[in-house]
């Protein structure tokens, strides 16, 4: 397979600074793609390069079960090492996700979440979801979410907007360069980041949207 990441240098900024947050004063494009960047075939997972090509986070250990058995996902930086963990929380009717610190988070989950994720809507078949950061308790209707992802993941269409109603980052189908573009799988597609946004967040709710959204595999 070819490059799927963006082939130009758009800056020189440290790797590592641009995989904890969005250091530069434009917006940046970054390319996720839906496969573990392990050396086999056939596993699945999420490798997500940044604005100069870079394997920026990966998901290795990812699991299409149902999430009744699927203890936890983690997020790692591109050279391995554990950032976050993503729990699903049993018996939630709105498909909630809890996220912890893989420095601080226990087994037992006696340590309170960085951020969870809940869909808006309970019946509905809706891809909207909301991120609540630092709360322990996301079912009180009075509580205002700190981001919303509006729009269709499941088609590679929908963006992350803040509590002021800003767009932070955006998610949509990737095209190949060239003289004749040529629209990619949804498998691959791209990630646009707005200045000061904070990756990880935006990496882990990719990995949780796609749990969300229930595609059949």
């Amino acid at each position: 397979m070819g490059r799927i990441y963006p082939t130009e240098a758009k800056n020189n900024t440290d790797n590592n600074a641009e995989s904890s947050a969005s250091t530069s004063n434009q917006p940046t494009v970054w390319t996720v793609w839906k496969k573990s960047s392990m050396s086999f075939q056939g596993t699945d997972g999420f490798s997500i390069f940044d604005s100069q090509g870079k394997l920026a986070f990966r998901v290795d250990n990812y699991s299409r079960r149902h999430k009744y058995l699927t203890r936890e996902i983690l997020l790692l930086d591109g050279g391995g090492k554990a950032l976050l963990a993503l729990r699903p929380q049993i018996l939630s009717m709105h498909d909630r996700w809890n996220v912890y610190s893989t420095e601080e988070c226990t087994n037992d989950g006696s340590k309170l979440p960085i951020f969870s994720v809940r869909r808006c809507a309970i019946l509905q078949n809706t891809d909207s979801s909301q991120v609540f950061i630092g709360c322990s308790n996301t079912n009180s209707s009075k509580l205002r979410p700190t981001f919303t992802i509006d729009g269709c993941f499941e088609k590679r269409c929908c963006r992350v907007i803040d509590s002021n109603g800003r767009e932070v980052a955006k998610i949509s189908r990737k095209t190949t360069s060239g003289d004749v573009p040529v629209m990619l799988s949804d498998d691959v597609f791209s990630l646009i980041l707005q200045p000061g946004v904070e990756c990880q967040i935006i990496m882990a709710l990719l990995v949780i949207m796609d749990r969300i959204c229930h595609k059949s595999f």
